[in-house]
């Protein structure tokens, strides 16, 4: 077990260095990230000072080996005082010096993701905290929705086999899969939060977290979650009725199954104890891609329904070229993703003795 998680934490890092190098420098292509600081009305003395505090006049590649170093827990800083990049005398992030030398200090810190463009002063690591929560909310609650619906409705139509019932949660399922999910986000936000508001009592748009009417505090409005989460879960939960109901055929014509039958248990016995586990390890894993996967994919549906997650605010840095902002959030995101790949893989294992890590 060991051994397996330190070799996927090392694929993990090898993984996550080629996510870095490929978001540094496409986005680094889209322009003078100097210029896209201070906006339109930048007098080219601005520019050559910006350039010069943040190390934009370095090549790319010593500004690549900058980036990494802001991103590594544990850094190296000029102890000297000249240039941006002297970690004793900036209050760019909070560290615990390990150890210096007359030139070189080791620093031990969190990763730093810099500081927005458009939102100046304030670091990427802020806005991504104050965000990430909400999407995480939405996500989880489309996931566990997709799991309990689709396990479900997968359980029913594999028992009904070839039925109108199985036939009908096959065309539905098949349906849900093929609409694109920023349509169905219009489509549920028109119904249900305008022609049948009166009768649903939802909104069209709307996030957890709403100013009262008086504008004096927070507070947390769930019901503005029910459509964003249901639309956010259509796709996941038409691919887990799928997988689950082919799975479940295959392992009820393992011998085992006939087995148990035979000795005597009843059909819902054998399904629960027997059937139903065994048949979902694939949906385990498509549930952990989707899961991983709905951290970014609920860009649209956050934006479509004014949710104030990591996707609408990456819509809204791609709108103003906010680099920092967009690169802080893939780089989130993966790491989720990969978190998430290594942890399945070891539910995989527990739910099917089969498969040994190694």
């Amino acid at each position: 077990m060991i051994r397996y998680l330190f070799n996927k934490i090392g694929y993990a890092f090898i993984t996550l260095l080629g996510v870095i190098t490929v978001i540094f420098f496409l986005f680094n292509k889209l322009g003078d990230p100097a210029k896209m600081m201070l906006g339109q009305n930048q007098s080219e003395e601005q520019v050559i000072a910006v350039k010069k505090k943040y190390g934009f006049d370095k090549p790319i590649g010593t500004q690549f080996l900058y980036y990494l170093n802001d991103l590594s827990p544990i850094s190296f800083h000029s102890t000297r005082t000249t240039g941006h990049y002297t970690s004793l005398g900036i209050n760019k992030y909070t560290y615990s010096k390990l150890f210096s030398t007359d030139k070189i200090a080791v620093v031990l810190k969190f990763p730093y993701l810099r500081e927005s463009f458009a939102k100046q002063g304030k670091k990427v690591s802020q806005i991504i905290g104050e965000t990430i929560p909400n999407t995480f909310v939405l996500a989880l609650s489309a996931i566990i929705i997709a799991i309990i619906l689709g396990v479900v409705f997968g359980i029913i139509s594999a028992l009904y086999k070839d039925t109108w019932i199985d036939k009908t949660i096959q065309v539905l399922s098949t349906f849900g899969m093929s609409v694109p999910s920023f349509f169905s986000a219009i489509l549920f936000a028109w119904l249900f939060g305008f022609v049948l508001h009166k009768y649903t009592n939802l909104e069209m748009t709307g996030s957890l977290y709403e100013l009262d009417d008086f504008g004096e505090k927070m507070s947390i409005q769930w019901k503005n979650l029910i459509l964003p989460a249901i639309v956010l879960g259509i796709r996941p939960l038409a691919v887990v009725i799928q997988l689950m109901r082919n799975s479940l055929l295959e392992v009820l014509n393992q011998d085992y199954i006939r087995t148990a039958r035979a000795k005597g248990l009843s059909e819902f016995k054998v399904i629960k104890n027997h059937a139903v586990k065994n048949a979902l390890n694939p949906v385990v894993t498509a549930i952990s891609g989707w899961f991983a996967s709905m951290l970014a994919g609920a860009v649209f549906v956050e934006y479509i329904f004014g949710w104030n997650g990591l996707g609408k605010e990456i819509v809204n840095a791609l709108n103003t070229l906010d680099l920092p902002v967009i690169m802080g959030a893939v780089l989130v995101i993966a790491i989720i993703f990969i978190t998430i790949n290594i942890l399945v893989d070891v539910i995989y294992a527990w739910l099917d003795p089969k498969v040994k890590l190694s």
